[in-house]
This record gives C-alpha cells, sequence and structure tokens, in this order.
C-alpha cells in the first residue's frame, strides 16, 4: 500500500520564472494552399491488400525501367539490385504534386510491405527506403513530401532495430532524440497557438475535474507527463473563479519523473514544480507538488506515492500530440493498472485515435500514415506562412511522434485496441460528459480553422477530427460507479 498520512509538509521551491522562446517564420514565398495534402486516401482505403502489387508496380517500373514483380505463389522478391540503377532519377520538382504524392505513398507502402517477409523482403525494403531518403527531406517540400521523410526514418530505424534485435518485436527500441529546451517551449508554444490539440484534451479532462471535486477539501492530481505544467495553471484558474460552493480546495499534484536527463527527468519535472508553485502563490491558490519516480523501465508503483487523508485523487493521463513520444505500452498499462489500486475518484484520459482494424501491419502503417496525412493537413491551416516554424514543431513533436507510433503498430500483432478500451476491460467505469464541458470543446474549436470538429462518440468520451478523420479522444473515468 502507499504510505497514507494525515499532512504533508509544503514543499517549497524557489520562485522561479521562465520565458518561452520564440522562432521566427522566415519564408514567405509559397502561399500555404500549395502545400496542402494531394493524395485521394479513398483509393488507398478501398484497396484490398492482396491488390497491393498492382499498384505499386506501375511506379517501380516508371522510376527505374524495370518492373518489380511479387509473386505470392513462388515469393520470388525483385533483385534489390534492380532498384539501385545508376541512372539518374526522374526529376521530382517536373512532377506534379499530386504525381509525386502518390508515388511516396506507393514506395512507402511497397517498403511495409516488404517488411512484412523474410529476409530477401528485408533487403528489397531497405532498398526502397533507400531511394525513398534521396527522394524528399524533412526540411523542404510538400505535406506528403515531409511526412513521407518522417515515416522514412521511421521504417529504417525499425528495419535496424528489427535486424538488431533477433527477429519478433522484442528487439525492437525507442531512439530517443533529445531537443534543447528552449526549442521544446518554442515549439509548445507554437502548437498551443495553432492548433486545439493542446487544448482540447487540457480543457475537457479540466472540466471534468472541477466537476467532480466541487466539494472536496483536498484534491492530489496524478499526473503520467507533466510536460510545461500548463494543463495545471488553467485549471488552478478555474477552481480560484468559482462563485459558489465550498472554499477553493487544496490541489497537490505529483508528478511522475524518470532518471536521467530527458523530458521527463527528476531536473525538469522539478523546474515545471517551481513554475507552478510560483503561479499558485501569484493568484492564491492552495498547493504543493510532489515527484514520483519511476525505475527506467517506467514502471510505477503506488506504494512510492505519499497520500493523505482525505484526499480525492485524480488520475491523468495524456497520450497525445504533443505529450511524451516514446512511452511503451507496458509503461502506460503499468501506470493505469497501478492507479487501480489507488480507487481514483476521476481518470482522465486523452489519447490519438490509432489504426482501427486487425489487418497486419500494412493496414495499421496505411491507418497511421492517413491519420498523420490529417495532422499535417491541420496544421497547415495553422501555420499559412511555411519556415521555420512548422520546421520546429515537425522536429520536435512530430517526427518523435511517428517513430514510437510506428514502433508500437509494428509490434502489435492482434487488435489494436484504444487505452479506453483497456481501462473497460480493467474494471473502470465510464463518467458521463457534462452538457457544459461539450459545449467548451465546441467553443474551443471555433477559435481554430473550421475543419476541426468534435463529436462525442459515447457518454464518457469527446472525439476531436479534422474534416473526416478522427484525431484525438478525451474520455472520463471512475474506479467506482458514479450515480447521477
Amino acid at each position: 500500500m502507499a504510505m497514507v498520512v494525515d499532512e504533508l509538509p509544503e514543499f517549497g521551491l524557489s520562485e522561479f520564472t521562465s520565458s518561452s522562446a520564440t522562432t521566427p517564420d522566415d519564408d514567405h514565398s509559397r502561399s500555404w494552399s500549395d502545400w496542402s495534402p494531394v493524395v485521394d486516401w479513398d483509393a488507398f482505403s478501398v484497396q484490398p491488400q492482396e491488390n497491393f502489387h498492382d499498384l505499386f508496380e506501375p511506379e517501380m517500373d516508371e522510376d527505374t525501367d524495370k518492373t518489380v514483380s511479387y509473386s505470392d505463389d513462388d515469393r520470388n522478391l525483385a533483385s534489390p539490385g534492380s532498384l539501385m540503377s545508376t541512372e539518374p532519377m526522374t526529376d521530382c520538382r517536373s512532377e506534379s504534386d499530386d504525381t509525386k504524392g502518390l508515388r511516396l505513398v506507393h514506395l512507402l507502402m511497397a517498403a511495409a510491405e516488404a517488411m512484412t517477409r523474410d529476409n530477401k523482403g528485408h533487403d528489397l525494403a531497405a532498398v526502397i527506403l533507400v531511394r525513398l531518403k534521396d527522394m524528399v527531406s524533412t526540411h523542404e517540400g510538400t505535406n506528403m513530401e515531409r511526412l513521407a521523410a518522417y515515416f522514412t526514418h521511421a521504417l529504417r530505424n525499425l528495419l535496424e532495430s528489427k535486424g538488431g534485435g533477433g527477429g519478433g518485436g522484442g528487439g525492437l527500441h525507442y531512439k530517443q532524440q533529445h531537443h534543447h529546451r528552449a526549442d521544446i517551449l518554442a515549439a509548445f508554444q507554437l502548437l498551443q497557438d495553432m492548433s486545439p490539440y493542446v487544448k482540447f484534451g487540457h480543457f475537457t479532462a479540466n472540466q471534468a475535474i472541477i466537476e467532480s471535486v466541487t466539494h472536496e477539501r483536498r484534491v492530489h492530481i496524478i499526473d503520467y507527463d507533466i510536460m510545461e505544467g500548463i494543463q495545471w495553471a488553467s485549471l488552478m484558474q478555474a477552481l480560484i473563479s468559482r462563485k459558489d460552493g465550498p472554499p477553493t480546495p487544496h490541489l497537490r499534484i505529483t508528478a511522475l519523473s524518470l532518471p536521467g536527463s530527458g523530458r521527463r527527468s527528476i531536473s525538469t519535472v522539478q523546474e515545471t514544480g517551481r513554475r507552478l508553485i510560483a503561479f499558485a502563490a501569484s493568484i492564491g491558490q492552495p498547493f504543493s507538488f510532489h515527484q514520483c519516480k519511476l525505475d527506467p523501465n517506467e514502471t510505477f508503483k503506488p506504494t512510492a506515492l505519499k497520500l493523505v487523508r482525505g484526499e480525492a485523487i485524480v488520475i491523468n493521463c495524456m497520450l497525445h500530440l504533443p505529450h511524451f513520444s516514446y512511452r511503451s505500452p507496458t509503461s502506460v498499462a503499468s501506470f493505469l493498472s497501478g492507479s487501480k489500486t489507488l480507487n481514483p475518484k476521476l481518470v482522465t484520459l486523452v489519447e490519438e485515435e490509432g489504426p482501427r482494424e486487425d489487418s497486419g501491419f500494412v493496414g495499421r502503417f496505411m491507418d497511421t500514415l492517413h491519420n498523420y496525412s490529417a495532422v499535417y493537413d491541420s496544421l497547415e491551416a495553422g501555420f499559412p506562412m511555411q519556415g521555420q516554424s512548422r520546421a520546429l514543431v515537425e522536429r520536435v513533436f512530430l517526427g518523435p511522434r511517428i517513430l514510437g507510433s510506428l514502433a508500437r503498430v509494428y509490434q502489435e500483432q492482434g487488435e489494436c485496441a484504444s487505452w479506453g478500451d483497456w481501462l473497460s476491460g480493467a474494471g473502470f467505469h465510464p463518467v458521463n460528459i457534462s452538457f457544459a464541458n461539450h459545449c467548451q470543446a465546441k467553443l474551443l474549436l471555433g477559435l481554430f480553422n473550421d475543419g476541426y470538429r468534435v463529436e462525442e462518440s459515447a457518454s464518457n468520451k469527446l472525439v476531436l477530427g479534422w474534416k473526416s478523420r478522427r484525431l484525438l479522444s478525451a474520455s472520463i473515468w471512475a474506479s467506482s460507479p458514479i450515480s447521477d
């Protein structure tokens, strides 16, 4: 059992101030509409997997003067040398964006499919990825070109990890990338200002928390990934502005941290705690801050927590952009299952809408590619001038996220269920989303491009979408049934 005491001393830290760096946008040479994705995704969604090669072969023939032939009967793969022609490549700049976008998708599909085969298939995948690497760059080009560059990098990482891991998914490793803190802060601010991704999850979770702790004297939030603490500054403001009910409750936040120098390291989380303590003091919110250290494999141990009698425990689990990109499914499961033993009053979960069908790696890969194409498209509407701003957000958040997403779907052998489904199976109970919470989400989206939409897919779940594509969801749970 976690240690329970009647009272805890305040965790005081010296006052901390921080200013976010900004990154100027210096490329005004193109209209934002020039960069919109051009792939007709419906054309791919209706293609059965067994017809994949018919879609791919003409593109390979066009590039190499040799048709790569896949035979399901004899499983003979084309020689890798057929893609290593010394003839100069077609000048892709002379192609229309539509043609090149289709070509890139075909090549990515071919690489993904080849990775599901034997060693010869892996050799072919490696050669296709070399060709892709020469065709695209993360720094320039259309949305589809930049997106293809990140997917190419992620596939190369998977292929290299699989080769060094002895087969299967067990040998895969996340390659963490460390960015300067100023870049992270600037990218975070840009993403928050230009899209609803950050605010949608935070506001929906906070509204549910406020509604559930109306009559509580002490509230203890255990946060899986606190990042910069922006979510809790907003919650504090809402708590002290209440006009009715009991006095503002004492708020305590325990943030999880990892040893090392990454984004959730002990020192980084402590720095966030300093800012929150200073902010709470400035607005008169009773507040204290603690940390819970995870072991190197990110296992959560409830016994490491310090609990106070009479606290209402809230579990906050943010798994969406731009939150931590390298968490493994094992780590998330450890946190959520450990949380069940604490009998929390509320669990707030925000996650990306992942692959929705069990169609093998190629199907899950295409669904992931489709999802991130929609994300790129939506961010294009918020970043009408391309340049350093767009590149910074992609480099700091989207690139690592794509790397982690593909590693996960590559290891999945069965159904790709959501964490909400996992909570339901683990005995958590849904908590209805209030009318006020739903209205708040709609008002929020009104501040951004009209391509965003919100829908209530279940009584306890709101979904944020871009046009026809679902991107992320926020759901509310409790460890025990809640009567209306």
